[in-house]
Formats: C-alpha cells, sequence, structure tokens
C-alpha cells in the first residue's frame, strides 16, 4: 500500500520550532530576502493564465528525445574526479571523488499530484531506480512537485540512502517512509557532512517558493545546494530566480568546478522566481564561472516557451560569451573539466532522427514509472 498522502506531510514539534528559528521564516512563511513572492508580477495574471492555457508554440517535441544508457560508463573509474549524469529535468547523477549525490530525483510519468492530469515527461528517464548505482546523498532542494516525487521517493524508501534537503521538507520525507535518522533538513548556510568519506553538503539562498496543496504555500524552504570535496565544488541551484546573493555564495563557498542553474520554465511575468537562459548566465557569472550544466528544461512542459528555446538561446549566448557549456545527451556521463564543446544533439528532433538513431544504438527504451 502506498504511504502517506501525495501532499506530504506537516511539521510539528522540534521541527516546526526549528523552522521558526529560522531568520527567513516570517509569521508563519517563510520569505525570500528580496521580499520577491510567488505570484505573477501586478498585471500579468488574466494575459499569462490564458497565454499558458490556451498559447504557446511548440511546448512538447515532435518526437522522442535521444538518451544514452549510463551503465557501462558508471561502472569506470572517474578520471578527473568528477563526473555528471544529467537524467532529465533537475535531476543529475554527480560522481564527487568516489561518492554519489543525486539531485532532485523525478522518475514519475506526471509532476502533478494526479496520476491522470499534468505536465507529462517527455521521454523516459534513462535508467530504471533500481539501476543507479549505490547512492551515499540525495539533495531535494524545495517540495514542488517536479523536484519533490512521492512514486520516486516511496522506492528510493526502500534503500537506505540519507536525504539532504531545506527546513520542513523533511515532513513529507518522513511521511512517505524515509526514516528520521537518514534526514538532514538545513537552512541556508548550514552544512552537513556525510557519514562515508569527505563530502559537505551547504545549503544556500535561492529566490522561489514552496508549496504541495492548498493552505501549504511557502510552509517550507527553498535552496541551492553546494557539494564540496577536498578536491572538487558543485553548484546546484534548485529552483530560483536572479538573486545578488549569489555573489555571496560565491564569495563564502566557491569557486566551482562545475554550476548547475535552471534554465527553463521562465516567462517575464515570473521571471523573479525563475531564471531562464539570460538570467543564468548572469548569476553564472555572479558565481565566479566554471563549467555549466543547464537543468530544468526538456522534460516537462511547465511553461509557454519553446521546449528547446533554453538550449538554443543558451548555445547563442555561450558562444557570445565564451561560457564553458557542458549540456550532454540525457544518460551521458561526462566530465566537464574534458568537454571542450557543445554538440545540439536536440536539434534532431526536429529534423526527425531521433528516433532512428535510438534505433542504430541498440539502446532499449525504458519505460517510465
Amino acid at each position: 500500500m502506498p504511504k502517506g498522502s501525495v501532499f506530504g506531510g506537516k511539521a510539528h514539534g522540534l521541527r516546526l520550532e526549528r523552522m521558526r528559528s529560522s531568520p527567513r521564516f516570517l509569521d508563519g512563511f517563510f520569505k525570500n530576502t528580496a521580499g520577491v513572492g510567488p505570484g505573477l508580477k501586478p498585471g500579468t495574471r488574466f494575459s499569462t493564465m490564458g497565454e499558458f492555457f490556451l498559447g504557446g508554440k511548440e511546448r512538447t517535441p515532435p518526437g522522442p528525445l535521444p538518451f544514452e544508457s549510463p551503465l557501462a560508463t558508471w561502472a569506470q573509474p572517474v578520471d578527473t574526479g568528477l563526473r555528471a549524469t544529467w537524467l532529465g529535468h533537475s535531476t543529475v547523477l554527480l560522481e564527487v571523488d568516489g561518492l554519489r549525490v543525486l539531485t532532485d530525483p523525478v522518475w514519475g510519468e506526471r509532476v502533478s499530484p494526479w496520476s491522470f492530469a499534468g505536465p507529462k515527461r517527455f521521454h523516459p528517464v534513462p535508467v530504471t531506480i533500481s539501476q543507479l548505482p549505490p547512492l551515499d546523498a540525495v539533495i531535494v532542494s524545495h517540495d514542488h512537485y517536479d523536484h519533490l516525487d512521492y512514486p520516486t521517493i516511496l522506492e528510493l524508501a526502500r534503500t537506505e540512502v540519507p536525504f539532504y534537503t531545506s527546513l520542513g521538507v523533511g515532513a513529507h520525507l518522513e511521511a512517505w517512509g524515509i526514516l528520521p535518522e537518514r534526514i538532514t533538513e538545513l537552512d541556508w548556510w548550514e552544512s552537513a557532512t556525510l557519514p562515508r568519506g569527505e563530502l559537505r553538503i551547504t545549503a544556500a539562498p535561492s529566490q522561489h517558493f514552496s508549496g504541495r496543496g492548498l493552505g501549504d504555500r511557502n510552509r517550507t524552504l527553498w535552496s541551492s545546494f553546494v557539494i564540496e570535496s577536498p578536491r572538487h565544488k558543485v553548484f546546484f541551484s534548485g529552483d530560483t530566480g536572479l538573486t545578488p546573493e549569489y555573489a555571496d555564495i560565491r564569495q563564502k563557498l566557491g569557486p566551482f568546478d562545475l554550476v548547475m542553474l535552471e534554465v527553463g520554465a521562465f516567462h517575464p511575468a515570473w521571471g523573479d522566481i525563475h531564471l531562464g537562459p539570460e538570467n543564468a548566465l548572469k548569476a553564472l557569472e555572479l558565481l565566479g564561472g566554471g563549467a555549466f550544466l543547464p537543468v530544468h528544461w526538456g522534460t516537462f512542459n511547465l511553461a509557454i516557451h519553446a521546449w528547446d528555446d533554453p538550449a538554443e538561446t543558451l548555445v547563442r549566448l555561450g558562444q557570445e560569451q565564451r561560457v564553458r557549456l557542458v549540456m550532454p545527451r540525457l544518460g551521458a556521463p561526462v566530465e566537464p573539466s574534458r568537454v571542450e564543446s557543445v554538440e545540439p544533439w536536440w536539434q534532431s528532433v526536429r529534423s526527425g532522427q531521433a528516433a532512428s538513431e535510438a534505433s542504430q544504438s541498440g539502446q532499449s527504451a525504458l519505460q517510465p514509472r
């Protein structure tokens, strides 16, 4: 039987007391430093909602996205000590000096409280959860459905992997069967060290919001995260708008070997809570640069822009600004320091080549859960 409600749990007791002690928790809610709220900008609600439900162009790809199986590469050592595998949306398997960290794992078919409605994934995940190598940590940045996925957590609950997340999100995890001793909740600038190895995870500022149902908006915190070993540092944005706090992150926690920033689901009407490609490049500059792996695109229809617009815009602007883009195919493990150029693999979908390439590769199309 499924455990708990898809909407998650509510904080109480010591968890709630700790949340209340946070400088970001005011009048019963978590708030962004700049006072940015979760709603649409004034005067844009009706036009934007109409555009979202009735407008936009090419919001879904015309065919399946090509992907690779990472299993053979995962079985090989990481020469440089840092390897990343983008599995779709904001789900990335990081291999950092022998330890494995999974960010915002989402294997579900829809990012919605319902199995019959809501944004449906464009492509299968390149591997099943059972095919993942042993994990040392799972990071959950915040509690939105496209980052905290109920069926995925139920499956991961059967393992012993520890979870690192933002204040309050642990109530959801606990309601879904994750033992309390496996959950570490962090406020911004707080750190925790993994039980095995020398890997530190630090929560850092972001500019977003939270909530899974009616009445729980901003009752849990949202964060970016820094994953740090003695040799490497990786930044993961979670969801965020452009904030000057990224300069503070650079000063306190940088520089970074790999920066993972969200680039999809952007629109001027909600531009303060999502980056998009142009602001992602500004955020990268504030963070001090580094190899840039864009996430939060190419998997779900969550916005009005074309499904591949973030990638096309990044390649164009990245060339102009000489950014070190890391944009591998789904499931293709890459060592960022060895990436020299970008192959625009997503363009093959538009030209109708993706299906034939997948057939020629001999990879079996795993169906999503």
